[in-house]
């Protein structure tokens, strides 16, 4: 077992990674584990550091080192379990920068139904209004620790908690955003978390095309996905929830196979939806208020996404669908 507090030898992994675009090679899952364990265990100098996160911005990551570093963060979190129902883990990491922030609205109006939903993310992001301020608006907090999680999820089926409560040796690299200027690969393990000892729904999202196939790759090793899955969409700005305006694919990967639950080319599921007039938290609140009230309608695009949900947690192919 190497020595938690011992430094550890990352120059030959740099020599890989860091060649450039084109002349980098991947690291297998083995050797990602042991380098991406010694970071979140900070056993890494800052040069050292600086230099494996940038050539990883430039490189990308490949399915194997995806993970073995996903593997890696996993050793370093208490895994939830959720007292009732299959629960669907939603990443909150990019908020709303021009557009609003409907990853309430999605999480409330699942949890209306009984289905136990699970935010993660930042709770604030410069410039931009996050999925935690807008709860904070509809009187949610987030949950302390894992114990109110649990509470929350069996009492309210509605739960929210900062990175630096779920994976706080994580959430050290996301903060080095600010320090580099640009993201780093804990983006895009954050949001591929599984937090739950049981087979959890994860919503994935991805912003650059590329990472579509990578990350469609990943999940489709063998226990990568698990017997409930991953839906992997597009994100909107960056989150997990449907775009109001435009359709997009919705793809169900699980260890079973793949399945597209929403066609980007489904003209039903695109409409002119009535939408906040600001996308700052308290006016997003209000109109989601107004939304779960049943007062403005709800937008197709997060019907459909509704429907696929709900018909993979239940697995119950006759389940009747929201309708518009």
């Amino acid at each position: 077992m190497p020595n938690p507090s011992e430094p550890f030898p990352c120059a030959i992994y740099i020599r890989e990674v860091g060649r450039g675009a084109r002349g980098a090679r991947g690291l297998g899952r083995d050797d990602a584990y042991a380098v991406y364990g010694a970071v979140l265990a900070n056993r890494i100098s800052d040069l050292e550091l600086g230099a494996l996160l940038l050539a990883y911005r430039i490189k990308g990551e490949t399915p194997q080192e995806l993970a073995g570093m996903l593997d890696a963060v996993h050793t370093t979190i208490d895994r939830l379990s959720s007292p009732v129902g299959t629960p669907v883990v939603i990443p909150s990491y990019n908020g709303a920068r021009r557009r609003p922030n409907l990853v309430p609205l999605l999480a409330l109006l699942l949890s209306k139904r009984g289905i136990p939903v699970f935010i993660h993310g930042v709770l604030n992001e410069p410039g931009r209004t996050t999925t935690a301020e807008i709860l904070a608006e509809l009187g949610i907090q987030p949950a302390p620790d894992a114990r109110s999680i649990e509470g929350l999820l069996g009492r309210s089926r509605l739960a929210f908690a900062s990175i630096d409560v779920l994976a706080p040796a994580l959430a050290r690299q996301l903060a080095l955003r600010q320090v580099l200027g640009v993201r780093n690969s804990a983006h895009t393990l954050a949001k591929m978390l599984q937090p739950f000892g049981q087979p959890a729904l994860r919503l994935v999202n991805y912003t650059h095309p590329a990472y579509r196939e990578t990350l469609a790759d990943y999940f489709s090793q063998p226990g990568m996905a698990g017997p409930i899955g991953v839906l992997l969409s597009r994100g909107t700005e960056g989150e997990a929830v449907a775009d109001a305006e435009l359709a997009r694919e919705a793809l169900w990967l699980y260890d079973q196979g793949r399945e597209t639950l929403i066609d980007a080319t489904e003209k039903e599921n695109r409409d002119s939806p009535v939408l906040p007039e600001s996308h700052d938290a308290a006016t997003t609140a209000r109109w989601t208020e107004e939304v779960v009230a049943g007062n403005i309608p709800v937008p197709k695009a997060i019907i459909a996404q509704i429907n696929a949900i709900v018909r993979i947690t239940t697995q119950d192919l006759s389940q009747e669908s929201m309708q518009p």
